[in-house]
């Protein structure tokens, strides 16, 4: 009978390990004009939270028999993402974490290069690209604007705050997030009562305590006044400058986002200790959707025991997935557009408010699904 020496067992245990190797993609940034000395532009949001949870993967590992293997591929600015893609990305590497915003992530998701591989959206909030525009090789980690819209409206009804004054910024993304407001706002039998577009185009750190009172003076009856704002160009200066006392909420003032500073239950402040320490700075959204994605390869692989791409996909889909997620909940995506499924924070600058779905808003499956677009009013079409 063949007997190993214990370094020679060692030796064997380590040839068995089963590889999971994973890409983190994404594209080097030009500093912003700064809109705020309080907001610092952070250049590698993101994969702070991913190493964090390959930290955490390889720990795990150790006991089940698997290594995980993170490499870090940074487009340059003015760098061909698709040309970076194919040359970077391993035809062995299956899970490519994208932190890119919507339009680069479809041009990554229909290249022939990643059909054979599942993308990890950490970025993106488009409710586009859950619908019509959907790819089956694409999850997303964070909550769409249709989600985020439900989550408020959620709470503003159980305030009775039913009529709302919409404010809409320039830019396209702010329109998107109008319109979500205007679905959820139709869901809940809530009131959009007043609509106005912000066209003032100089500094509104100047001329907030003139415009903003004039620009709301003639809107008298509203509970509540709901801006999109997703740049931050205005939206700071509504509150406590409104013709009316009302409260502000959308992207500013009462926010919706899947993670925030203030968020400490549910072991969450473990993990917001943990990334200050390492990190030196407060963890955000892009962090925990990275966070999120590396955790949940590493939770597929553990529990089907392999490293195979078909095998961990399927899992990922199913209804026997789940993942922990310092929410109160277990999250896992939904089959029909590959949306991660999670409770979302409602939070004010320096306090959390409350979490959504909300008490006594019901689901015939899950209250999770009562946020966002679901499976009766999915147009997904899974295109490859």
């Amino acid at each position: 009978m063949l007997s190993l020496s214990a370094p020679s067992l060692c030796l064997a245990k380590a040839k068995t390990k089963q590889i999971i190797k994973i890409a983190y993609f994404s594209q080097k940034r030009a500093v912003p004009a700064a809109l705020s000395n309080l907001d610092p532009f952070i250049q590698n949001k993101g994969m702070s939270g991913a190493k964090i949870a390959l930290e955490e993967n390889n720990t795990t590992g150790k006991f089940t028999g698997q290594q995980y293997q993170l490499t870090n591929i940074v487009v340059p600015i003015k760098g061909d993402i698709k040309k970076a893609f194919v040359n970077h990305v391993s035809a062995d590497t299956h899970f490519v974490v994208v932190n890119l915003p919507v339009v680069k992530l479809k041009q990554l998701a229909d290249l022939k290069a990643s059909q054979q591989k599942l993308l990890f959206d950490v970025n993106t909030r488009d409710d586009g690209l859950r619908g019509q525009q959907c790819r089956a090789n694409v999850l997303h980690l964070q909550p769409s604007r249709a989600m985020r819209a439900d989550a408020l409206a959620q709470f503003m009804l159980k305030k009775r705050w039913k009529k709302w004054f919409l404010v809409t910024g320039p830019l396209d993304n702010d329109r998107l997030y109008a319109e979500a407001f205007k679905r959820s706002a139709k869901k809940f039998g809530l009131k959009i009562i007043a609509e106005k577009k912000w066209t003032h185009t100089h500094d509104a750190r100047r001329t907030a305590q003139s415009d903003i009172p004039v620009f709301t003076q003639d809107i008298k009856d509203y509970d509540v006044l709901v801006v999109t704002d997703e740049k931050g160009v205005f939206g700071e200066y509504l509150s406590y400058r409104t013709w009316m006392p009302r409260p502000v909420i959308g992207t500013q003032g009462l926010i919706a986002t899947s993670w925030h500073a203030t968020h400490e239950q549910w072991g969450a402040v473990q993990i917001q200790n943990r990334f200050k320490e390492m990190t030196g700075r407060i963890m955000q959204e892009a962090d925990y959707g990275a966070y999120l994605a590396i955790k949940a390869i590493g939770e597929a692989s553990v529990r089907i025991k392999t490293n195979q791409f078909l095998p961990i996909k399927s899992y990922l889909l199913s209804d026997k997935f789940v993942l922990q997620g310092y929410k109160g909940k277990s999250l896992s995506f939904r089959q029909w557009n590959g949306q991660l499924r999670q409770p979302i924070l409602l939070a004010a600058p320096r306090s959390l408010v409350s979490v959504a779905p909300v008490e006594g808003f019901l689901h015939p499956k899950t209250e999770l699904d009562t946020l966002g677009f679901d499976a009766p009013e999915a147009r997904c079409e899974k295109k490859q």
